[in-house]
């Protein structure tokens, strides 16, 4: 959506005379329009823990059964958990914020920030995701005149892009801006000044880099612009009639164009390939797109996802958007964008969820929809977490549990786990399972051994002479749906990894609690209940300090 109304953009700047006369390359004198958060209690009050813990995938094969899941049911694959939100900020009162987009790199997450409306308003957050039981804001600016639609770092700076009016504003030669923010540490330096490019287009939506070159693209009549990386200055632009993002890939430019299709081209910005599309985009919003390996992904708005062969421009396959909900507008049942991680490709399906899908190397299957609130616009996904920005929902921070390769080759001889989701050892019985699967409610009677990484939704249950070893990850519960892991009389429990319990830990007459190792982690968000005379042993983190 085009925005009308739009205060003066910045009140003092050095103006440097770029290589095209019809953009000009801006370096901010730090004014008030743009504000660096400096409280870090209201930093880390944004990060919430409410709604944390063990995350229940609806997977299509029950869409016709809308019963309540039951023991019986199968254990199921992909046993993720909500580490966190990070909810949108607010500055002196004045909220409506919503996620736009987020980038990861290594331990740290950065997350856009844009309003709806007429209203011009963002910010831009840095989220050190290194402990993943205590993600911790380290920066925030806020940007009071402009819309943020997408944050990217690279090699020490934080770039962004977005919108402005430039009917309004004295310096801006066009609605959209590249920006380029310095950090000291995990934080914004304002001091060391800002530097800003503008170029054609209604809004600036997406930023890639490639051979020094920062490139943009912006939208309605826009451009894909490259700027030098070192100081914003244009290089070279071509017009398109509608673009909506870019991606690179070793050295493929491809951009997405919504009256035409993917548009590949080389570092000239001549076109060297095309794939046309002719789905409808909608309009003003973003729609991204994913290379893996031969792959094209593209977010196609209410067709789904889909899949390209970049070697023949061929339509491999649709991956469809699963729900309909009951009371969500038909234009916010979407495919906003799209990220692939290994096999797992995720769907930002706007107020159909977050879907998950399956590449088995010939096709992808459509999983189910993960259990996240708010409508989700965007998604990225890198080695063990998945962070979908999930508009006034905020950021969600999503761990995918999986099983490290040294934990795998310890439990080698371990069949994987392909049974109940009520899983139950009885009296007698000696078990040992690797994997990695989702449970409903786990009662050991007798002896098991666990290899992997496993989540709980309800209650663990550890009956009196039952010894439970486990080796890897657990989690057990959610923060707003608590469930406890109780240890009845005589019982053990052996750890050697990581411990979550969103609810206490029961430990009755006799049992014991044995840690293997030095690596433990425990991250209880209850309460530790001693009855009587327990025995604990080993080491370990205790992250919230609940012994």
């Amino acid at each position: 959506m085009l925005k009308k109304v739009f205060p003066l953009f910045f009140l003092s700047l050095l103006i440097i005379t770029a290589c095209k006369d019809e953009t000009t390359v801006y370096s901010d004198d730090l004014q008030d329009e743009v504000v660096l958060e400096s409280n870090d209690t209201r930093l880390q009050e944004s990060v919430s823990y409410d709604k944390s813990g063990v995350l229940d995938i609806m997977e299509e094969s029950t869409f016709g059964n809308r019963s309540a899941r039951n023991a019986n049911d199968m254990a199921g694959d992909y046993p993720l958990t909500l580490v966190a939100q990070v909810e949108p900020p607010v500055y002196s009162g004045r909220g409506g914020l919503t996620a736009s987009h987020v980038d990861i790199d290594g331990d740290y997450a950065y997350v856009s920030y844009n309003s709806a409306g007429e209203e011009y308003f963002g910010a831009v957050e840095i989220i050190d995701v290194r402990d993943p039981n205590n993600p911790r804001v380290t920066s925030r600016v806020f940007y009071l005149n402009a819309d943020i639609n997408v944050v990217k770092y690279n090699a020490g700076f934080v770039y962004i892009a977005g919108g402005v009016d430039a009917e309004v504003s004295v310096t801006a030669t066009s609605n959209s801006f590249v920006a380029k923010l310095q950090l000291s540490g995990n934080s914004f330096d304002l001091g060391a000044g800002i530097i800003y490019g503008f170029q054609q287009g209604f809004n600036a939506n997406d930023i890639g880099f490639k051979d020094g070159l920062v490139w943009a693209t912006s939208g309605k009549n826009g451009v894909l612009a490259s700027y030098s990386q070192s100081d914003l200055q244009l290089q070279d632009e071509v017009p398109f009639s509608d673009l909506r993002s870019l991606a690179i890939y070793g050295d493929r430019i491809a951009v997405l164009d919504a009256g035409a299709g993917i548009k590949i081209l080389d570092e000239e910005l001549q076109i060297i390939k095309e794939i046309t599309i002719t789905s409808d985009f909608g309009d003003f919003s973003k729609k991204s797109i994913d290379f893996d390996g031969d792959k094209i992904t593209v977010a196609e708005a209410g067709k789904g996802a889909g899949i390209y062969s970049y070697s023949n421009g061929s339509l491999l396959e649709y991956i469809p958007i699963l729900l309909n909900p009951e009371g969500v507008d038909q234009g916010d049942i979407v495919t906003n964008a799209v990220a692939v991680n290994d096999n797992v490709l995720l769907m930002a399906n706007g107020g159909a969820g977050l879907c998950l899908s399956e590449d088995n190397g010939t096709a992808t299957d459509p999983y189910g929809i993960i259990e996240l609130e708010g409508s989700i616009n965007y998604v990225a996904s890198k080695d063990d977490y998945i962070l979908a920005a999930s508009g006034r929902e905020g950021l969600q921070i999503i761990k995918l549990n999986r099983p490290s390769e040294s934990l795998e080759g310890r439990c080698a001889n371990l069949p994987e786990y392909n049974g109940s989701s009520g899983f139950e050892v009885t009296a007698g019985q000696d078990l040992g399972y690797s994997g990695s699967k989702r449970f409903q409610t786990l009662t050991i009677g007798g002896n098991l051994i666990l290899c992997g990484t496993w989540t709980v939704r309800n209650a663990v249950s550890i009956q009196e002479n039952g010894l439970f070893e486990m080796n890897g990850a657990l989690v057990v519960g959610r923060n707003n749906r608590r469930r406890d892991v109780v240890l009845d009389e005589n019982s053990s429990l052996r750890i050697e990894g990581n411990l979550t319990i969103f609810g206490d830990l029961v430990l009755n007459d006799g049992a014991t609690l044995e840690f293997i190792g030095d690596n433990n982690v425990v991250n209880i968000f209850g309460n530790v209940e001693i009855n009587g005379d327990v025995t604990i042993t080993g080491n370990f983190e205790d992250v919230r300090d609940k012994f």
